[in-house]
């Protein structure tokens, strides 16, 4: 893979419209942190309820009056194993309506800089590990996420095509697993790590002995704080313009099993965790190859340990209202 070449992107001018698409989610929630951190005055954020981006007439009509000099389209469907095995259809088209009329809108009415993020899952079920940006496309994707994948590859297509045939500065970014404040702990809706968190929290609340988990825990996962991701985010924003996506992850993973382990300790939980292997593994394994980003400048600060910690206080401090509490 050729190195990734730094960019003279301008920097973003703080009073400028900034759209985050999806801002009340995991991902758009540390956005919109990071951006307010770093003096950002007029953000624009609409609730899926005030906004449906699945309705292409209603997307025009907001982004024409808004007009947003940048973008993050962080808005997405996005479920675990359980959800995208169940409804593979409306991942796909949901996540399709979702993206095309955001960027059509945004490239109809002036939007000079959109950074559009994908997932991990876009690359191929057994690539090499770490996947590299240039394993896109190479083989075949995980059948349990297949629909998802397929939508967010389209995104990254969509952004090479408007860099094509209209020169914007627009850029894709591939994060790893995230977790942190803000995820979705459902039982039927989440992923790997706020599902452990959750179950393992039940059973030191519920004073249960035994904990079961999916599969065979063996499958490995690199796993980013969503601050570090928006954090990365940012800084691409103002020092890359290219077409290929770039990976953002830690360059580290574990085993679902380690994983499960240090849930469980944080947690304060001592009892048996058993394997369910009727269960799906999902991708063996999926750690992204992060030199490329790491090359422009850009490195993970958050430690797996300090992170799950926190991860767990704000989930304790918030349970009964979390997002996809059922």
């Amino acid at each position: 893979m050729a190195e990734a070449q730094m960019t003279n992107v301008a920097a973003l001018v703080k009073d400028e419209p900034f759209y985050v698409a999806g801002q009340n989610g995991l991902v758009g929630s540390a956005i919109w942190r990071a951006l307010q951190s770093t003096g950002h005055t007029n953000l624009i954020g609409r609730s899926s309820a005030e906004l449906d981006l699945r309705d292409r007439d209603a997307v025009f009509e907001f982004v024409s009056e808004v007009r947003p000099r940048y973008v993050v389209l962080a808005a997405a469907k996005v479920g675990g194993i359980l959800a995208n095995a169940t409804y593979p259809n409306d991942f796909l088209s949901d996540n399709l309506r979702i993206q095309t009329n955001v960027m059509d809108a945004a490239l109809e009415y002036g939007t000079e800089r959109l950074l559009f993020l994908g997932s991990s899952c876009i690359y191929p079920r057994l690539a090499p590990q770490p996947i590299s940006e240039d394993a896109l496309l190479t083989g075949q994707l995980e059948p349990t996420n297949d629909a998802y994948a397929i939508a967010k590859i389209a995104g990254i297509l969509q952004v090479q095509a408007i860099r094509r045939q209209h020169e914007r500065h627009w850029i894709s970014a591939m994060p790893t697993n995230l977790y942190g404040p803000g995820d979705n702990f459902s039982r039927s809706g989440s992923h790997v790590l706020p599902a452990l968190i959750r179950r393992y929290a039940e059973a030191v609340e519920l004073g249960a002995r035994t904990v079961t988990n999916w599969g065979t825990g063996t499958p490995r996962r690199e796993l980013l704080h969503v601050d570090d991701m928006a954090r990365a985010c940012l800084f691409l924003l103002e020092r890359y313009s290219d077409a290929q996506h770039v990976n953002i992850g830690t360059g580290r993973d574990c085993s679902i099993r380690e994983l499960a382990e240090m849930v469980a300790k944080a947690v304060g939980y001592d009892g048996e965790t058993e394997w369910d292997t009727s269960k799906p593994d999902g991708t063996p394994q999926k750690l992204l190859d992060v030199s490329k980003i790491k090359h422009l400048g850009w490195e993970a600060t958050i430690p797996l340990r300090e992170g799950l910690d926190a991860t767990i206080a704000w989930f304790r401090g918030h349970h009964g209202k979390l997002r996809g509490a059922s």
